[in-house]
């Protein structure tokens, strides 16, 4: 494979044992990589996983090539003016990086967060970090997984759902070279990114690489919409299916930004055949 070419894969599911489940997720979907959660994805739980599984899973990717990502639980809000939603969140952070380097994880991608109403943002912004910078220290340090940031679909008082929006979020943790980012097609457009008028991918990547620099990102949701443009609603739909279509996926792409960053699947086809699918299509898209 070339080291320019984008990798293409799904989040994949893991019940029943990290490697039982996911290995052969993988192979069956035709996946280049992949991303799993280490934890509920809507529950703040830490499960110290199965070494044995954790062995096999880094193993099994080893083998087949599989950059491998964790996607923390979904509640994690580090901007939350709840005290013990953000001492969760931190914890929950802390967890999926260890558990991450525990299975060979590439990085460990966390929601932008939400300030819940607009006089609270300042505080937040501040609370972010107070509460990120000591994080990417100890990773970096400690030689885990990269933390990558992925903006919102722009509810709730977003603290980054807009490209734009990532200066203020970065300035806000001084640049630190241990936090990238991930963007999501799906929240792009949500936040009121067109990427369906011709040209609107390319445009809205462009607008995301002038605010964050080269070399921030680091990896990428590929999903279709079931909502209209700006509707700040987060509602993944199949590739092709949706309010989106496939045409801006040959955009995203087609990209020098994108150039050996790893797409990873997040629609509703959660059954091999419908991952399998997808990733085809993206495959397709993707230039040789």
């Amino acid at each position: 494979m070339l080291l320019d070419q984008r990798r293409i894969g799904s989040h994949t599911k893991t019940a029943g044992g990290l490697a039982k489940a996911a290995l052969p997720y993988v192979d069956a979907a035709g996946s280049e990589t992949l991303q799993v959660y280490v934890s509920n994805s809507r529950g703040w739980a830490l499960p110290p996983g199965d070494p044995k599984q954790d062995t096999l899973f880094r193993d099994g990717c080893g083998e087949r090539g599989l950059p491998a990502y964790v996607h923390a639980s979904l509640l994690v809000n580090l901007g939350s003016p709840t005290d013990l939603t953000v001492e969760r969140s931190v914890a929950t952070l802390a967890h999926a990086l260890d558990r991450g380097h525990a299975i060979g994880a590439t990085a460990v991608v966390f929601h932008a967060g939400s300030s819940v109403t607009e006089e609270y943002t300042p505080k937040a912004m501040h609370q972010l970090r107070e509460a990120l910078l000591p994080l990417l220290d100890s990773a970096a340090a400690r030689g885990l997984p990269r933390l990558l940031v992925e903006p919102s679909a722009g509810g709730g008082r977003s603290l980054a759902s807009k490209m734009q929006d990532l200066g203020p979020y970065l300035a806000a943790v001084e640049q630190h070279p241990w936090l990238g980012v991930c963007f999501d097609t799906c929240h792009a457009w949500a936040a009121g990114h067109d990427l369906a008028t011709p040209g609107g991918m390319t445009a809205t990547l462009d607008a995301l690489i002038e605010t964050i620099g080269p070399g921030r990102l680091q990896l990428i949701h590929a999903n279709d919409s079931k909502d209209e443009c700006g509707s700040t609603r987060d509602r993944h739909e199949t590739i092709g299916q949706g309010r989106i279509g496939s045409a801006p996926f040959a955009e995203l792409l087609a990209h020098p930004a994108t150039a050996g960053i790893p797409v990873i699947v997040e629609t509703p086809s959660e059954e091999h055949a419908g991952h399998a699918a997808d990733i085809a299509l993206l495959k397709s898209l993707r230039q040789p």
